[in-house]
């Protein structure tokens, strides 16, 4: 390499702001997550993830009549069609869940009309809400089918989280399981311009549809440096498998440079306030199925890792998300393969959203395509560096 050539260093785009957006907004020191001007916690705690959807897809929460047509429209599209079961049937029941995922989102689009409508916003967002119904009844019917057992359809007196546990299980959850998923999938619905997120909206930059950018931004969850962390937290559980053994796990950690999985976050300068919300339902859970193990070694071991990064390495730690609703979703019976299917059948909504604002200002199509520069910094600088030599004189 020529002493002209610069080297550059991959930054992953942070720092970079590509875009503006109304969606959601992510303040890391305050540690307060917004969707569309609301504080997640506050829908956590008092609106159902499809007055969430609603808002996240239309721009502002749902009058009752609204709310009620809405919710109807959603259950109504999550029977996917008998194709698609059949499809599934034929797939090696040790798939990964995420790759199922991703080509159900692509089977979807086979089946929706939809597709071949160019320009149109009321396109896009029925496109959105038939993604938003399928994805759980897609992940449900895998999971029984790869179990050996025959998928379940969806009840239309059940709301979408009690749902999706019903065609998991095949059983009606009780009001505060329901509640709990409910809320999970609220907190989990947006977070601002993550990697999956940045994949649905260059996508949809193309004109691509709606299933073509979620189904990038699947593939983008799928990898380990995005997706997959609650899966790892519950395999750290696992490890460590009792109290006494936490502060011995913490040291080998510390000591060999790894990782306190859950703990740590790119935005979040405090406390994720997702994780608050989901530490006392991880309890509660617990307690119901008399197994409070998972949860209190996850509390112990927040508190002494904590107290280790400072003491060790004079800095602050702190949990993010996945932290506890790795033990909450595993309290819940749910394979812990599932957990970041789990999380898309919630982002999709977010995604969606997404993929409206960056197609669409207003009633027009936004004519903006992302084609990204870049510095070359191959071997050599200009033009007559190589010269082309015929494969015997190589």
């Amino acid at each position: 390499m020529t002493e002209e050539c610069k080297i550059t260093m991959n930054t992953g785009l942070r720092g970079v702001t590509i875009a503006s957006t109304r969606i959601s907004d992510v303040d890391g020191d305050a540690g307060k997550l917004i969707y569309r001007g609301y504080l997640v916690k506050d829908l956590a705690e008092n609106a159902s993830f499809e007055e969430v959807a609603y808002l996240l897809l239309f721009e502002r929460m749902p009058k009752a009549e609204e709310l009620a047509a809405f919710k109807k429209t959603l259950v109504g599209r999550m029977p996917i069609p008998s194709e698609i079961i059949d499809a599934l049937k034929t797939r090696p029941r040790d798939a990964l869940p995420m790759d199922i995922l991703q080509a159900g989102v692509a089977m979807l689009a086979h089946h929706d009309p939809d597709v071949r409508v160019e320009g149109s916003r009321d396109a896009a967002i029925r496109m959105g809400i038939r993604l938003i119904a399928g994805l759980p009844t897609l992940v449900a019917a895998w999971d029984r089918l790869r179990n050996g057992r025959a998928p379940v359809a969806p009840l239309p007196e059940l709301g979408h989280a009690a749902n999706f546990l019903y065609m998991m299980s095949g059983r009606i959850p009780d009001e505060e399981a329901a509640s709990f998923f409910d809320a999970c999938l609220v907190l989990h619905a947006e977070h601002s311009f993550n990697a999956s997120t940045f994949a649905a909206r260059e996508v949809a930059s193309t004109r691509a549809h709606m299933y073509a950018a979620v189904g990038a931004a699947v593939g983008s969850l799928s990898g380990a440096l995005h997706g997959g962390a609650n899966t790892r937290v519950m395999q750290m559980l696992k490890e460590i498998d009792t109290v006494e053994n936490i502060d011995a796990y913490i040291e080998k950690q510390l000591g060999s440079g790894g990782k306190i999985m859950g703990l740590g976050h790119a935005v979040y300068k405090v406390d994720d306030p997702r994780a608050l919300i989901l530490a006392p339902m991880s309890r509660r859970m617990g307690e119901r199925i008399g197994e409070v193990k998972w949860y209190e070694i996850s509390r112990r071991l927040e508190e002494k890792a904590k107290a280790a990064f400072k003491r060790h390495k004079d800095m602050d730690i702190y949990v993010n998300v996945d932290f506890y609703s790795a033990s909450l979703y595993y309290a819940m019976g749910i394979a812990m393969d599932l957990f970041t299917p789990i999380f898309a059948i919630s982002r999709v909504a977010g995604w969606a959203a997404h993929v409206l604002e960056e197609q669409f200002a207003g009633a027009a199509p936004k004519p903006m395509l992302y084609r990204p520069e870049s510095e070359y910094i191959g071997d050599y600088c200009g033009p007559e560096a190589c010269a082309w030599e015929p494969i015997d004189r190589r």
